[in-house]
């Protein structure tokens, strides 16, 4: 089980509370939880704490979450290579060759849809 660097919790909560808010069918990136959390340039932190998501008790939909161009990029921190394929798929979102087929229909841009 990975741990959460003391230096990091506050941030990494922060972006798993946002993660969880990612309705079914839908995905968004690291940068767009970046930008709402007014750290823009921190898209790459936003990617550790969705490695380090799988060891939270309340679960944390780091399925949904992928790189800017709609990649699975961080599938290979998922139990298997396509666990995170799969459970895209079984929310209805198309993926092909670890990229999202629809990605501009199924974005979901927290930056909009919440008011933090």
């Amino acid at each position: 089980m990975t741990s959460i660097p003391e230096k990091h919790k506050d941030f990494f909560q922060s972006v798993f509370e946002i993660v969880r808010y990612i309705p079914e069918g839908r995905v968004t990136n690291y940068g767009a939880i970046a930008k709402v959390l007014s750290t823009p340039r921190s898209s790459r932190m936003v990617g550790w704490a969705m490695n380090a998501s799988h060891s939270q008790k309340k679960h944390v939909p780091a399925h949904r979450v992928v790189n800017r161009n709609g990649m699975l990029s961080g599938k290979m921190h998922f139990p298997t290579p396509t666990a995170m394929e799969e459970a895209l798929k079984k929310e209805g979102v198309e993926v092909v060759e670890d990229k999202i087929v629809n990605f501009k229909e199924v974005f979901w841009d927290p930056n909009l849809e919440l008011s933090l």
